[in-house]
Parts: C-alpha cells; sequence; structure tokens
C-alpha cells in the first residue's frame, strides 16, 4: 500500500537536501565575513600602530607618511565596503537556511500526521478483524450440554 506518508516522503528528502544545502552555505558565508572582519581589524590594528610610530622629521618624511596612512584609510574603508556586502549575503544565505528549514519541518509534520493517522487507522482495522472473530467464536446461548 502506497501511503500519503510513502508518497511525500520523496519531497520531505528533498528538502531535508535542499536544507542541508542552505545550512552549508550558510556555513561558509559565516567563515567569509568573519575573515573579511579580521582583514579589517588587523588593517586598522596597523593603521593605529603606524600612526602611532615615530618617523623621520623631514618634510618629505611625514608627507610620505601622510600619504601612505591616505592610502591605508583607503583600504580600511573598501575592506569595510566588503565587510557590509559579506553581512549582506550573510543575512540573504540565513534567510534561505530559514526558508528551507521551515519547509522540511512543515512536509516532517505532514508526513508525521500522516501515518499517526494510518496507524489509528490500521489499529482500528485490526480491532474490527479481532472483533468480528470473537464474533463467531463465541458459544451459543443457553446451549450447555
Amino acid at each position: 500500500m502506497n501511503s500519503r506518508a510513502n508518497r511525500l516522503q520523496p519531497a520531505a528528502d528533498l528538502a531535508r537536501e535542499r536544507q542541508e544545502a542552505a545550512m552549508q552555505k550558510l556555513a561558509e558565508q559565516q567563515q567569509r565575513l568573519a575573515k573579511a572582519e579580521q582583514q579589517l581589524a588587523e588593517l586598522q590594528r596597523y593603521r593605529q600602530e603606524y600612526a602611532e610610530a615615530s618617523g623621520g622629521v623631514s618634510v618629505s618624511a611625514l608627507l610620505n607618511r601622510r600619504q601612505f596612512v591616505e592610502r591605508i584609510d583607503q583600504v580600511i574603508a573598501q575592506q569595510a565596503v566588503e565587510v557590509a556586502r559579506q553581512q549582506r549575503q550573510l543575512d540573504h544565505a540565513r534567510g534561505q537556511w530559514r526558508e528551507a528549514h521551515a519547509r522540511e519541518q512543515a512536509l516532517d509534520h505532514v508526513i508525521d500526521r500522516y501515518r499517526e493517522q494510518e496507524r489509528k487507522s490500521e489499529e482500528r482495522r485490526e480491532q474490527a478483524e479481532i472483533d468480528e472473530r470473537m464474533q463467531y467464536r463465541r458459544p451459543p446461548r443457553g446451549s450447555h450440554d
């Protein structure tokens, strides 16, 4: 007998695979964001250390130092944009995982409900068979030999 629960199982399996794939993408995106944030923190730390270091006192040394700090600031700004982009992608991946997870749970719930209905139906059928057999096994009333 091909029950409703069994017919839905391939869809539930596919939903589970999609949820697992979405979870994997979410984990990978979390790693990319963490790496981008780490790079930004390193750049900011480097800039801070460079700005605090004492350098030459000549005009050309000061100009070179200022230009270098400006380049570092540009790189930091670019990295901050990258961090924001990675955060948006993480939010998107999280949303896709939530949707896939909700779909999987909904299908699992429906299948569980169908299986419970099928189990109860089978129990009623078996009880009806037992009742029917018991009806024919009873000795007729009033016939004591």
